[in-house]
């Protein structure tokens, strides 16, 4: 299947029809979301071979990885939608206020109108699919801009979402740098990226332009920081399969390990072990590892791992003609290495040897803040420590990769790791607007805002001050406070106390 690009002038007579058929209300039908989010679904579901093949053709991807990653999180994705679009969008009052309350202050999630998805080559299906399910539910019209780099999988979004979706609604852009210009010169509404840095950098600067809010998820360097009482073997398997899995293509992946420098050998002997479990017939010759996404890609990484001054452990084998580069280890890696120097988005572990887990966090928190940050340890003063003391976008404990599957958390970047979410109930109110409101009686006038009109007077005022807020406890009067109470506590029960020995020795005085 060859991808046609969509012609540049073709490109704003899209986004006007989106236009025109969000300004139609139709999107404004809870029914109707329904109905197309279902159908997102069953477009995948429907054609659930041909999209794995296309997995294939252009990612190498084995099946069971698109079927974990791009079919259940899009199925999940669109249950929960369905579910919940109703109590989502519903208008709903502010928290009681006895001054406000009689003007019925309202707040209604509303769409946001013409939005614009951008999905990397990664993951191209549920990477489109989740965020335009997030979309239909805010009620807004969307266009999709699938990768260049995925030809088949494009053209094949490109065919099928018109058959599913309404076609005035909902779009695809096919193209590279030229059609990419020209959609960024459009007013959109919204822009959700996901995707690198650079790119993301060039998108914010034209979004600026129109003011357009934006939504970026993007990658980085997520460090793994291991406990040397841990468990190898399970960390081993669970870190290698985060790193390998689709390539190292994934922007959650795991990409270096920071380990106690004694317990080095140990990991190493471990991850060798997982490796030659994982693909004991070699992983070129696996159906269970794909491959980097062009010759480019692939061109790339070598060089990195070629100039290392670290260990190669095993692995380094490289096919640039079949886009092959073999899952790789390489130990003793310092901070200042070549590989320490961008992302890698491809197979290949490194290890960091540390002096202690101080050493460990002072490395994470001299980099750029990571997308996650993986802690291998069954010690929860370790565990905190490391939460504690790093910041990221998501920390997981002795797991990697799968918090996007996890119902109810979204995923999302910090700094240079991106700002906003998507998936969940997160995503939708990236799309939505939330309108204010409020109906106030001509009575109010007369009864209670009466001081706000001119002439001003003492009793308007007076009004005025009587419906002001109580402010907070002044810094330094509450421990005063708190002093004066136990005080007076105290020398109440000390009075109470003395008069009842008073009493009592009344008591026993003899009567005359």
């Amino acid at each position: 299947m060859s991808l046609s690009y969509t012609p540049l002038d073709e490109i704003p007579k899209i986004h006007a029809k989106a236009r025109q058929a969000f300004l139609s209300g139709r999107t404004k039908s809870i029914a109707f979301r329904k109905r197309q989010i279902a159908q997102v679904a069953y477009l995948v579901k429907d054609n659930e071979q041909r999209f794995k093949d296309a997995m294939m053709a252009d990612l190498g991807r084995p099946h069971q990885e698109t079927e974990f990653i791009d079919f259940g999180v899009t199925y999940a994705e669109s249950r929960l939608a369905y579910d919940n679009v109703e109590k989502w969008t519903a208008e709903r009052a502010p928290e009681f206020s006895p001054n406000w309350f009689f003007m019925k202050p309202r707040l209604k999630p509303e769409p946001k109108g013409v939005v614009l998805v951008i999905a990397p080559f990664n993951y191209p299906l549920f990477l489109l699919t989740v965020p335009l399910i997030s979309a239909i539910a805010g009620g807004n019209a969307a266009v999709l801009k699938p990768p260049e780099q995925t030809p088949v999988f494009s053209a094949l979004l490109a065919e099928l979402l018109p058959r599913y979706l309404d076609p005035e609604l909902y779009h695809v852009i096919n193209g590279g740098v030229p059609e990419m210009t020209k959609i960024l010169e459009l007013p959109w509404d919204h822009i959700m990226y996901i995707g690198n840095a650079r790119v993301a950098r060039i998108i914010a600067e034209a979004a600026a332009k129109h003011l357009t809010p934006l939504t970026l998820e993007l990658g980085g360097k997520n460090p793994v920081i291991v406990d040397p009482r841990v468990d190898f073997k399970m960390a081993a398997r669970r870190i290698l399969w985060g790193r390998v899995s689709n390539a190292g293509q994934t922007c959650l992946a795991p990409e270096y390990v920071l380990v106690p420098e004694e317990a080095q050998p140990a990991l190493v002997s471990a991850l060798r072990e997982a490796y030659r479990a994982f693909f004991p017939e070699g992983p070129k010759n696996s159906a269970s590892f794909g491959r980097i996404v062009t010759q480019a890609h692939a061109e790339r990484i070598k060089k990195l791992v070629d100039e290392t001054r670290g260990t190669i452990e095993f692995g380094g084998d490289v096919d640039i003609a079949e886009k092959y580069i073999g899952p790789t280890l390489v130990s003793n890696v310092r901070p200042d290495d070549p590989l320490m120097s961008e992302e890698i988005f491809g197979p290949v572990l490194l290890l960091i040897p540390v002096k202690d887990v101080d050493e460990a966090i002072a490395i994470v928190n001299s980099r750029d803040c990571p997308l996650a940050i993986y802690v291998f340890s069954d010690e929860k003063d370790f565990q905190t420590k490391v939460t504690e003391n790093t910041q990221s976008g998501a920390v997981m404990v002795n797991e990697t990769l799968i918090t996007v599957g996890a119902p109810g958390l979204p995923v999302g970047g910090k700094g240079p790791g991106g700002y906003g979410y998507y998936t969940t109930k997160y995503g939708f109110d990236q799309f939505v607007h939330l309108r204010v409101s409020l109906n106030n009686p001509a009575w109010v006038d007369k009864f209670a805002f009466w001081f706000r009109f001119p002439p001003y007077t003492a009793a308007g005022a007076k009004k005025l001050r009587s419906l002001e807020s109580p402010l907070p406890t002044r810094p330094g009067d509450a421990e005063s406070t708190l002093s004066k109470t136990w005080i007076l506590l105290l020398a109440t029960i000390l009075a109470a106390g003395s008069s009842v020995v008073a009493f009592r020795a009344l008591e026993r005085a003899p009567r005359s």
